[in-house]
């Protein structure tokens, strides 16, 4: 369970992250449901985003990273400079990154500030996810997010069962998380597989061998994220940031930030919910704020 909600073992992960989540298990109607995207997350999950942002207006950039973030003389946010040279201008700015690349961000100015300061103990975890499609069906995997007794592999699910664009009623294509990650990370793709199928030689040892004597591997993907959800270690609770930064304007969204569902996919979305509310209850302040911009402009 503790590599399933956090990517590290038992023994590093603060116990207050169990607890939390079984009591939303037992507390929420639908805690304890799994669920899955039905198509792969840049078309099912990232284009309908992007298509509604567009059509109220917004505008997506990609390839636009951020270099530095400009200050004003007060300390607030003048613009984001981007790596291509262009400038970004706005009313309210909203860091959306995991905790690292803030950090990296950061202007001087800020980091001795309490709020700043406090990321210092905020790491993001590695993590390992692996695609494998194999030339046959196996047998016993089932339609379901399946935990692994293995000290490797985190979670796992055929695909073939439990999505629609991977279904397949011959051939399995298993997606796992492999687990702590921190000693494999640096490891090629082939020996990250290869420890792969000895754990599940073990958890297959009917159907897959380590040297695919039994079920063969047709092809196989590896993703490695060197620094994914936020490490949920003792005493990092108090360092997790509000969305609303102190600096007027400026504003956070992350699984790091302060919201219930602590370190996951879940957690930055309500994030980014609970960061939109920030902004829309500092309307008015943002606002005279643009206008005041607006006039020292027209005066120069």
């Amino acid at each position: 369970m503790s590599k399933a909600l956090n990517f590290i073992n038992p023994d590093e992960l603060s116990m207050q992250c169990i607890l939390i989540a079984l009591n939303r298990f037992l507390q929420e109607k639908h805690g304890s449901k799994m669920a899955f995207l039905d198509g792969n997350p840049p078309e099912r999950l990232c284009l309908p985003i992007v298509e509604h942002i567009q059509s109220l207006g917004g505008e997506v950039r990609l390839n636009s990273r951020v270099q530095k973030i400009e200050l004003n003389d007060d300390g607030t946010v003048k613009n984001f400079l981007l790596t291509n040279g262009n400038v970004i201008d706005g009313d309210a700015y909203v860091f959306a990154t995991p905790v690292d690349i803030l950090k990296l961000q950061l202007p001087e100015n800020w980091k001795e500030m309490a709020y700043f300061k406090r990321l210092e103990k905020l790491v993001g975890v590695p993590v390992i996810n692996i695609h494998i499609w194999f030339d046959r069906k196996l047998k016993n995997t089932y339609d379901h997010l399946l935990f692994s007794r293995s000290p490797l592999l985190s979670v796992y699910a055929d695909m073939s069962l439990t999505c629609k664009e991977y279904y397949n009623p011959n051939q399995s294509m298993l997606e796992l998380v492999f687990a702590p990650a921190e000693e494999w990370i640096s490891c090629s793709d082939s020996e990250i597989i290869d420890a792969t199928m000895k754990e599940l030689a073990k958890l297959f040892p009917d159907e897959i061998s380590a040297d695919q004597s039994k079920a063969k591997i047709v092809k196989y993907h590896v993703v490695k994220t060197p620094r994914s959800v936020y490490k949920t270690i003792p005493n990092c609770e108090p360092c997790r940031p509000l969305q609303r930064s102190p600096v007027e304007g400026f504003y956070l969204a992350g699984d790091y930030t302060k919201q219930k569902y602590l370190a996951s996919m879940e957690g930055a979305v309500l994030s980014g919910k609970l960061c939109a509310q920030a902004i829309v209850q500092d309307y008015v302040l943002l606002a005279a704020r643009g206008k005041g911009r607006l006039a020292e402009a027209s005066m120069c």
